[in-house]
């Protein structure tokens, strides 16, 4: 592996690893309706599990109800099952139609909770992003051993990795506050 290859897979990963983040956050529930807090409930519908959001489209028309359209009707009473199985505390009322959820108010208890489960996430996400920084240095130094680069050269590279370590990190930070100020939000 080539020395920007090696920049640039340390980089594509720390981004994924930001990207997981970001989707992990989206199921946190605030004290508001939004898509993302059910989009990733597995229903089981002609066989096999699939996202909600590949069945249905998912709307928030005002801040504490989500609406739920089905593109076939027949995978009502499915979606309706997945939603009250998972453990996110909802509960749908169908009519046979459409689903609405109306999303009760978090008490001071549950956001703390979220709030622990946020600071979790990103801690999962930074120690990912320092795995990575781990395993680009570890290459840096074979291609040092095998004599594919210099010393200096070495260094450089470090400082790069080391210098995508914190951009990452500190991104992950910013979406975890960012996440915690919407869950603590009245």
């Amino acid at each position: 592996m080539s020395i920007d290859e090696v920049l640039l897979d340390a980089e594509e990963r720390m981004e994924k690893a930001i990207s997981v983040l970001k989707n992990s956050l989206s199921g946190i529930r605030t004290g508001r309706a939004t898509p993302g807090l059910v989009d990733s409930v597995r229903v089981e519908v002609y066989g096999s599990q699939s996202p909600l959001k590949q069945l249905a489209s998912i709307g928030a028309p005002e801040p504490n109800q989500l609406v739920i359209r089905p593109y076939d009707a027949s995978t009502i009473k499915d979606i309706e099952k997945a939603i009250v199985s998972s453990d996110l505390g909802l509960n749908p009322q169908n009519d046979g139609k459409i689903i609405r959820i109306n999303i009760p108010p978090l008490s001071t208890e549950v956001r703390k909770r979220m709030v622990a489960r946020i600071k979790e996430l990103a801690e999962e996400a930074k120690i990912a992003i320092r795995s990575i920084r781990r395993d680009a240095n570890k290459l840096i130094e074979t291609a040092e051993k095998d004599k594919e680069i210099g010393e200096d050269d070495r260094d450089k590279l470090k400082e790069d990795i080391q210098e995508l370590t914190k951009k990452y990190e500190a991104e992950a930070t910013d979406l975890a506050k960012a996440r915690e100020a919407d869950v603590m939000e009245v």
